[in-house]
Order: C-alpha cells, then structure tokens, then sequence
C-alpha cells in the first residue's frame, strides 16, 4: 500500500492514540509493531492500527495529520468508532 494516508494507532480499546503520516501504510504500522525505534509508540506499546485515510498526496495527507493532531480526542474517538467501533486492529485487512 505506497499512497499516502494519515492514520491512528492504539494500544487498546479506547487506549492511548498515536497520529502519523506515512507514504507506506504496510511498512509504518510493521515498523511500530516492531518497535525498532525508541519512540511514544514503543514506551506505551501502541501498535493496533485503529484508523486511516488515503490521500490523493502527501501535501493532503500531512495537512490531514495535522488537522488531526489539533483536534481533541473526542473527535479521534468519534472517526475510529464511525467505521471501527470496536477497535479492531485493521492491520491485517490492509495486508490483502
């Protein structure tokens, strides 16, 4: 999957959230199930992929991201529950 998209992990239902950015969607997620990187993901083991959106470009998709991070997470929580209500790790589904 090499298109850009922004997407949110979780550590658990209604766990701690990460927000990111990549050009690689398979990739990133693999990385941080990996935890190859002293990073927030690792110090709170988030690794489920809870949500994501395409991006027509990267330009979209880290101004996406950044619309996201601004935003509180009652909104975060509102766009995971509207297609992933019970926080089902999509990483698997993304693998085709």
């Amino acid at each position: 999957m090499k298109q850009p998209c922004v997407y949110i992990l979780s550590n658990g239902y209604h766990g701690t959230l990460y927000v990111g950015v990549t050009g690689n969607l398979i990739r990133r997620v693999w990385q941080h199930k990996l935890k190859s990187a002293d990073s927030f993901t690792k110090k709170y083991a988030i690794d489920a992929l809870v949500y994501y959106e395409l991006c027509s470009d990267m330009y979209q998709a880290i101004s996406r991201e950044k619309q996201l991070k601004a935003g509180n997470r009652a909104r975060k929580v509102f766009l995971i529950e509207a297609d992933n209500p019970k926080w089902m790790d999509l990483y698997s589904s993304i693998l085709g």
